[in-house]
């Protein structure tokens, strides 16, 4: 066991700091340690703050229930949760909000390329990777919404596939609408009062 260990911990030292990471080793990182892979660049998740699990959670049930009300085929999953999104041994991300309608993108693994919608809640810590990298990232992939809620500045910043050029911003005043469906708002009014 700990000359598996020493083994693994030698190969990340060899290239850390590279491009030449792959999901073999973001699977073998320890239990309890997560990563995400973007072209080949590894980097370590930190633990989520109570701010930012309480928003998740509460966005997260809002998606779910109008998804059950409407009987609709799409599926809403959380972090930790692998999305493979460029389907290649590079890339892969755990957003904080996947929202996955294509049953074939589906397995036990997670994800196999582009969710229809993200939702990445920003912290301190992820504000380039969430607003630069990942925003790069889930465009190239096409992914069809990408959302950046940022509790700090209490704004969600909207990315559409017809308009990914020209983000719009919203307050937490404001009930936000859904492009990936006719008649779903997100009010975050209401979840920043409850």
């Amino acid at each position: 066991m700990d000359h598996a260990r020493n083994k693994r911990e030698e190969r990340f030292k060899m290239i850390k700091g590279g491009k030449g990471y792959t999901i073999a080793d973001i699977e073998a990182l320890p239990e309890g340690e997560r990563a995400e892979l973007i072209d080949g660049e590894m980097f370590m998740m930190a633990p989520p703050t109570w701010t930012h699990q309480e928003l998740l959670v509460k966005l997260l049930f809002e998606i779910e229930l109008y998804i059950r009300k409407k009987k609709g085929k799409c599926r809403v999953l959380p972090a930790p949760f692998g999305v493979y999104i460029k389907k290649d041994n590079r890339n892969f991300v755990e957003p904080d909000i996947s929202v996955i309608c294509d049953e074939e993108k589906r397995n036990e693994k997670g994800c196999l390329g582009a969710p229809d919608w993200i939702i990445e809640i920003v912290s301190p810590s992820s504000k380039k990777m969430d607003y630069v990298r990942k925003t790069a990232l889930y465009r190239e992939a096409g992914v069809r919404e990408y959302w950046i809620v940022d509790p700090d500045k209490e704004t969600v910043t909207v990315y559409e596939v017809e308009r990914w050029d020209a983000p719009v911003r919203h307050s937490f005043l404001e009930q936000i609408k859904v492009g990936i469906y006719e008649d779903l708002y997100i009010d975050f009014s209401m979840i920043k009062e409850s």
